[in-house]
């Protein structure tokens, strides 16, 4: 019978070699900017971002010890990240939300004008992202901006890994509209001055 702490293999495949068991004060450390970070960039408001972040966690401490490592750990916090903001969004359904700040965080550039660029920037990807689907918004997120693979992200959403693959088309399909306007506008504004 299995201990009732989770363990996951460290390396290889063979069931011979000795497994570890998974801390959650290490899980925490090495994940919590990849959740925080999910979190944010699928549409949770800056005043509920934290309180989201620290759900996800307790609910991963509750059930670490259950954690078979047939998944990253990264996939299973995603996972865990995901149900717990729809949750959250569920409730809060009769209340309108700002899934997005006005302002991006204050940006420490050392020119003004590179701080600028860089303000316009994310409030383009920012704005981006909420144009998009949630189904989109996760998976374009997950691939461009955290770089899992389309097999990890089938597995973080519980979804087919061709459907992934559709999601991430479509969503970069419109990424590319996005900047195609982008660039006709600010080279409409470059003509006219």
């Amino acid at each position: 019978m299995r201990s009732a702490a989770a363990e996951i293999p460290m390396g290889s495949a063979d069931l011979r070699t000795p497994v570890r068991p998974l801390r959650f004060e290490a899980v925490y450390a090495e994940h919590f900017d990849f959740v925080w970070r999910s979190v944010r960039r699928l549409g949770a408001t800056d005043a509920t971002i934290d309180d989201i972040v620290q759900e996800t966690f307790l609910v991963a401490y509750r059930k670490l010890a259950s954690f078979e490592g047939r998944s990253s750990v990264r996939s299973w916090l995603f996972g865990i990240a995901r149900r717990v903001l729809s949750d959250h969004r569920r409730k809060k359904r009769r209340r309108p939300e700002h899934p997005l700040p006005d302002k991006p965080c204050a940006d420490e550039s050392p020119t003004p004008h590179e701080s600028a660029a860089r303000n316009q920037a994310a409030l383009l990807l920012h704005g981006f992202l909420e144009s998009l689907p949630i189904e989109q918004r996760e998976v374009f997120v997950l691939a461009e901006l955290e770089q899992m693979t389309a097999p990890e992200i089938a597995e973080a959403t519980a979804s087919k890994l061709n459907t992934i693959y559709s999601r991430l088309r479509l969503a970069r399909a419109s990424f590319e509209k996005m900047v195609a306007r982008h660039h006709a506008q600010e080279h409409s504004k470059g003509g006219d001055s």
